[in-house]
């Protein structure tokens, strides 16, 4: 601080002006100690005249170093007054200059801060709305987690809690209406894969569809919802099957038998085999009558339709061996017969 920068050039003022004074007593030891040089010389001249001239030759010397060095002594001894006063001066102004500027600083901090509040203040309707609009702008977007954001910097920032909680309610609503539509547009394809009982393509969309909306409870129930469904069409076809198999309906049995087989699992198939072989012996029993009554008709092209059948759909029996057999001479005869009609 200013005063005491003062005090330490006062004190040094003062230790300067000692060392000056004890300089100032050293010349006067030293002319004292000249002139008793001086004296004892003289008196060594008469019994001693070498010593006494050497004594009053140091003596002189003493003399003349002290008058000499004097004058050059006071006057570095001025010029390094004048200095130190001019330092002093020079210090002093550069105190007072620098208390001046911190006073400065200190008021222009007081100012920007005053500032920066006014700002706050003027500027912080005009910062809300435009937080507002922004939110605005990603809830149309469809960003959620953005206008979320923007949100919580509305209770957070500007303190308005309830306008947050109004925005979150709205971007729930709006984000929920949304997803119900995206969700409705893609429902539709698995649903065309269970009309088609294409029940394996209809779980892989069902997976399509969980992983592009995991929150949304009905979406993640597809799979079982499409398990259920399946489980409804196996019991359909189950209780057509035995209402067939009881009516002797063979070609009802065999046409949900076909059907059913994509349901079968390894067990059920085999507890099914044995009413499954009657039905198929029936079948071609009855396919063997028609055909021999049809070759005895000599109905040539129900006789050739029938052998098709026989032969494609039991080709391993003896039954169609005969009738491949007899293929060659029924198409030969089917060909003739309409030039015999003729």
């Amino acid at each position: 601080m200013p005063w005491l920068g003062a005090g330490s050039r006062a004190d040094e003022v003062d230790v300067n002006k000692t060392q000056w004074v004890s300089f100032l007593w050293m010349y006067a030891v030293l002319i004292v100690a000249a002139a008793v040089l001086a004296l004892i010389g003289r008196f060594w001249l008469a019994s001693n005249p070498t010593v006494g001239w050497g004594v009053l030759g140091l003596a002189g010397l003493l003399i003349v170093v002290s008058l000499a060095t004097l004058p050059l002594t006071m006057s570095l001894e001025a010029g390094r007054r004048t200095t130190s006063l001019h330092q002093d001066e020079l210090l002093g102004k550069l105190s007072e200059r620098l208390e001046q500027v911190c006073l400065l600083l200190n008021e222009v901090t007081e100012n920007q801060l005053i500032s920066d509040r006014t700002k706050s203040v003027a500027f912080r309707e005009k910062d809300r709305e435009t937080v507002r609009r922004a939110v605005q702008e990603e809830i149309g977007k469809q960003d959620w987690e953005a206008a979320l954001r923007l949100v919580n910097d509305i209770e957070v920032v500007f303190g308005y809690r309830g306008e947050a909680e109004r925005f979150r309610r709205e971007i729930n609503s709006r984000r929920q209406d949304v997803t119900q539509r995206q969700i409705s547009q893609e429902l539709p394809q698995v649903e065309r894969y269970v009309a088609a009982e294409a029940w394996g393509q209809a779980i892989q969309e069902a997976h399509r569809v969980m992983a592009m909306f995991p929150d949304d409870p009905r979406v993640q129930n597809l799979p079982a919802e499409i398990e259920t469904r399946r489980m409804a069409c196996k019991k359909k076809l189950m209780d057509s099957w035995q209402d067939a198999v009881n009516k002797h309906d063979v070609d009802g049995s065999i046409e949900v038998l076909k059907h059913l087989d994509l349901y079968l699992t390894p067990s059920e198939a085999e507890g099914m085999l044995e009413t499954a072989r009657g039905v198929f012996k029936e079948k071609i029993n009855l396919l063997r009558a028609q055909f021999a009554v049809a070759v005895q008709e000599k109905r040539w092209a129900d006789a050739l339709r029938l052998g098709d059948s026989i032969t494609s759909e039991f080709p391993n029996s003896r039954m169609a061996q005969e009738v491949r057999d007899m293929m060659e001479m029924l198409r030969q005869r089917a060909a003739e017969e309409p030039a015999l009609r003729v």
